[in-house]
């Protein structure tokens, strides 16, 4: 794997905001995009920043006055859920195809007994190959 560089598998195609661009709109960008964070640059094209989904609980966590709404609103019911036997090629694949980064694990007597998140694939990834630098 040591042979696949950042370009082979980077997108290219971005999403770019700059810095006196309202946080609502940002977030407008990332739903009308389904993506997960806004580039911040400057009028050169230049780095300024990133904004990402996380950020945005920051916001609403930090806003006043609060806001009364429950999560029933903004929550989705659909879930797709993958079991404890499940490969991680196939949850990998299930992320990929519906553009998620999180996907509950269940078990049919238990309930909910773990989350997979593409965070745990890419740390995954990074021992199976080859151990990190710290390890």
């Amino acid at each position: 794997m040591e042979d696949i560089f950042v370009a082979r598998v980077m997108s290219s195609s971005l999403h770019t905001v700059s810095p006196d661009t309202l946080v609502e709109d940002a977030g407008q960008v990332m739903l009308e995009n389904d993506i997960g964070s806004v580039i911040v640059v400057d009028e050169d094209g230049g780095l300024e920043g990133i904004l990402t989904s996380t950020d945005f609980v920051d916001i609403v966590a930090q806003s006043q006055p609060k806001a009364e709404t429950t999560v029933s609103r903004y929550m989705t019911t659909d879930v797709i859920t993958a079991s404890a036997q499940d490969s991680i090629r196939d949850v990998a694949d299930l992320m990929i195809e519906h553009g998620f980064k999180h996907v509950p694990a269940v078990d049919e007597t238990e309930g909910v007994i773990g989350i997979v998140t593409t965070t745990d694939l890419a740390s995954y990834l990074s021992r199976l190959q080859s151990p990190s630098p710290d390890e």
